[in-house]
């Protein structure tokens, strides 16, 4: 398996290489990251390698005989003569420039000069991944796909078949651009679209999405959907996780204790990651029309800038006293850690990818048995409304959230009552239910057909 991160904090990608490893695959999993030095460990059965990346690219290329206006900019925020974001569109028009010049030169290949550095995930896991003469390559998200298709494609010339599972996370044309520049969308789509028709499978979060990536790339086959879900079962003690907070094999913490509060105290919860566009100020905005409720914010660092910044807007909404920073928890022990909320929030903005997908954090909600205040966005809103496991709120609006909290803390009874029963969804919402699907495809590529 291969994916472009340190691995502990992707609770999808230690799920899959545990869960494969568990049915008796022997699985690597491979990491690529900005860290000192290689890092082993192993996760069950399976071993983890996190490989050490180089530093990123400081400058990127420019179209030959087109201003570079870089260095000016750097020159005009220094002297103070030109804000960040003015100088950010500044750049604009020859970053696009370099977009319509490298796609009218190379078509989908223009990636190689507009985003050169998708060139390091391979000079630092290529020969590792040849090393390992594997059978199967499970590339998980974007970048890691034209790695492994390079892989597969090296495999077969030397005569062996390898066979390439490619498992999309989100649906890239509506992802937020991780970089502040015209190039990084088009340079990733590109190189998605060049070695798509490699992947012999595709694996997906959603069936919203299956349909996309079917419509996209004119996919032969309708992926495989593998929901996000959490673990259920208990798993054999392990020393796989070795930054987690506490070891994963103890009894989870209580997070009502950890923020100091009683049991009769109403508690809010929002678990993952933080930025403008998930609606974390809006149930800041929301917490003075709620009286005595408390907020803990469940976060991988809650040092980032960007939670100071909520921490900072709390205190302006004289809140800060209900407002409860706490740090992750190994994913093992996240569901009976959320359990003593009240209250699972989700408040995304509408952006494309939240409207398609049910998200980990609302299967781990569901499991905690906690009742889920949700936007408007599309999949889950649907998903929330049909089973009544909650209520549904205008993105961004802080009085309707305020509304929909004070429906479900008068009768959370009524709520949680989605969980339990025959019609329950909960049985179907967990990983090894998923896994088993992920499992059946494995097989299905590995037998010989005559």
């Amino acid at each position: 398996m291969l994916v472009d991160n340190a691995v502990e904090g992707d609770s999808r990608v230690q799920k899959a290489a545990r869960s494969a490893a568990d049915a008796g695959w022997d699985v690597t999993l491979i990491g690529c990251a900005h860290v000192d030095a290689e890092r082993r460990w192993r996760l069950g059965d399976a071993e983890v390698r996190v490989l050490p990346l180089a530093a990123p690219r400081a400058t990127p290329p420019t179209v030959s005989g087109l201003r570079d206006v870089s260095g000016l900019r750097a020159r005009l925020v220094a002297r103070g003569g030109l804000p960040l974001r003015a100088a950010r569109l500044a750049r604009r028009p020859v970053e696009h420039a370099e977009v319509r010049y490298w796609q009218a030169r190379l078509g989908d290949g223009a990636w190689r000069r507009l985003e050169p550095g998708l060139w390091d995930y391979e000079r630092v896991a290529g020969p590792v991944v040849d090393a390992l003469r594997s059978d199967l390559i499970h590339a998980h998200d974007f970048r890691m796909l034209g790695v492994a298709a390079r892989a597969v494609q090296r495999a077969r010339a030397d005569g062996r078949d390898v066979k390439l599972v490619w498992d999309a996370h989100e649906w890239l044309p509506g992802a937020r651009p991780r970089r502040d520049n015209a190039r990084w969308l088009p340079a990733h789509l590109g190189y998605v679209r060049e070695y798509v028709g490699h992947a012999d499978a595709v694996v997906t979060v959603s069936d919203t999405l299956a349909d996309l990536l079917v419509r996209d790339h004119a996919l032969p086959d309708r992926p495989t959907v593998v929901l996000n879900a959490p673990v259920t079962a208990a798993l054999e003690p392990t020393a796989s996780e070795p930054t987690a907070p506490e070891p994963a094999d103890l009894p989870a913490p209580d997070l009502r204790k950890r923020c100091g509060l009683s049991p009769d105290t109403p508690l809010l919860v929002y678990s993952g990651a933080m930025a403008v566009q998930r609606g974390v100020d809006t149930v800041v905005e929301a917490l003075p029309l709620l009286p005595g409720v408390h907020l803990a914010l469940v976060v991988a660092d809650p040092a980032a800038a960007y939670v100071r910044r909520v921490v900072v807007r709390a205190a302006r909404h004289g809140v800060g006293d209900r407002v409860h920073m706490l740090p992750y928890v190994p994913h093992r022990q996240l569901v009976a850690f959320l359990a003593t909320a009240d209250i699972g929030l989700i408040p995304l903005h509408h952006w494309p990818n939240h409207e398609i997908a049910l998200i980990t954090k609302f299967f781990e909600y569901a499991h905690a048995r906690l009742p889920i205040v949700v936007s408007d966005v599309r999949t889950m809103a649907e998903t929330v409304r049909a089973t009544g496991q909650g209520e549904v709120f205008r993105a961004r609006d802080a009085a309707d959230l305020a509304r929909a909290v004070r429906a479900v803390l008068a009768d959370p009874t009524r709520y949680r009552a989605a969980y339990e029963g025959e019609d329950s969804p909960l049985p179907g919402w967990t990983w090894e239910a998923q896994a088993e699907h992920l499992d059946a495809l494995y097989r299905r590529l590995l037998t010989p057909t005559r």
